[in-house]
């Protein structure tokens, strides 16, 4: 087995909460150490206190901080002090990425951001997340991104309220613009032997995101509106309906043939031969006839059953688990995180590479546990 890809890697994050904390934790997985700077004045990162009410008001590694510190060491320092600054230049004069979140002209009052630390290791390469761009100054939280970014109206029943996503979608989404840019950002350093600034906003990552709603309005002058789990483009595609059982499914029909075949699962074949449902454009256009149709068949059949017969037929539909039945999945199984000391953890890294041995990681760290080596 080959060894972890980054093994020689130094990563120092200077970020906190969620989204730069998860690229923080992705290169821990393939082998980098990651020193988590934490700000000595403030206790450290803030989603240390956010703890559910069941949790030990004590701890200072909840579950939402565990969420996407493994693998690192805590190094908490208060960068206002020259004593502790120095300290955070000596490891930036040695490391190949630092992370960092901070709002537009904080990293400069503070001097850590990207001129002040390339002037120390012309190598370095530093990603910076912000809210909204460099030359806004807002801070950039999740759930007001949601909002401005259109996913918070899309998203709800079509006569219900706009509704925030359950998980912070906008920082998931750009964690990963984040590491996109910093693996190319490595590519380059190879060829040229230079570093970069790579820069990221909460907004713009939210804005690429919207992918086919963005391009119904600018291509399809169709403003998208909220429909529930249903889609604009495609029926039946998302809704969810209820079995015989009290169970519920989704489906998740591309085309007409996989239609065709989901009317004969369903004991309805003669429902695909009419003209009203035969193509996805005219089921489109008949969506809430198309939809009670298959209420009223799926509520006739057990789930279980009838989703093994609709997987033998290649129709692609799926349970609706909760996230306790998400991890008796094997394949959820095989992402989880184990450490003798903590409760299990999810990996970001979700592909697999030929050869590629998975770096062994240390539960999330405790608050300053870092021990210099």
């Amino acid at each position: 087995m080959a060894e972890p890809v980054f093994k020689d890697l130094l990563v120092l994050e200077l970020a906190s909460v969620l989204a730069g904390p998860s690229v923080g934790q992705f290169f821990a997985e393939l082998g980098a150490r990651v020193i988590k700077v934490e700000n000595a004045a403030t206790k450290g990162d803030v989603t240390r206190t956010w703890k559910l009410k069941t949790e030990d008001a004590t701890t200072d590694v909840p579950a939402y901080f565990s969420a996407v510190n493994w693998g690192k060491s805590s190094l908490a320092l208060d960068l206002t002090q020259q004593q502790h600054l120095e300290q955070f230049y000596t490891l930036a004069a040695k490391a190949d990425l630092v992370v960092a979140s901070y709002k537009p002209g904080d990293a400069e009052k503070l001097r850590v951001d990207y001129a002040t630390l390339q002037s120390i290791n012309p190598r370095l390469i530093y990603g910076h997340i912000t809210g909204y761009g460099p030359d806004d100054a807002r801070a950039g939280y999740d759930a007001v991104v949601q909002a401005e970014s259109g996913f918070m109206y899309l998203n709800g029943q079509a006569d219900g309220p706009p509704t925030k996503m359950p998980v912070a979608l906008i920082d998931v989404l750009t964690a990963h613009q984040l590491k996109e840019g910093l693996l190319v950002a490595l590519l380059q350093r190879e060829r040229t032997g230079k570093g970069q600034l790579v820069q990221v906003s909460l907004l713009e990552a939210a804005v690429s995101a919207l992918a086919n709603q963005a391009t119904n309005y600018l291509v399809a002058g169709h403003n998208p509106q909220r429909m529930g789990s249903g889609h604009p483009n495609i029926v039946p595609y998302g809704s969810v309906y209820t079995s015989k059982d009290q169970k519920q499914l989704v489906l998740a029909i591309g085309d007409d043939r996989q239609f065709r075949r989901l009317c004969g699962v369903l004991g309805a074949p003669a429902l695909a031969d009419d003209a009203k449902y035969s193509s996805n454009h005219n089921r489109v256009q008949h969506r809430a006839e198309v939809n009670e149709q298959l209420r009223q068949l799926i509520a006739l059949q057990n789930r279980e059953p009838l989703l093994e017969a609709l997987y033998r037929q290649h129709v692609p539909a799926g349970a609706v688990n909760t996230v306790a039945e998400v991890f008796e999945l094997p394949a959820a199984q095989s992402m989880l995180l184990y450490s003798a000391s903590a409760k299990p953890g999810v990996r970001q890294v979700a592909f697999k590479l030929n050869n590629q041995q998975p770096a062994s990681l240390t539960s999330p760290p405790g608050y300053n546990n870092h021990v210099p080596s």
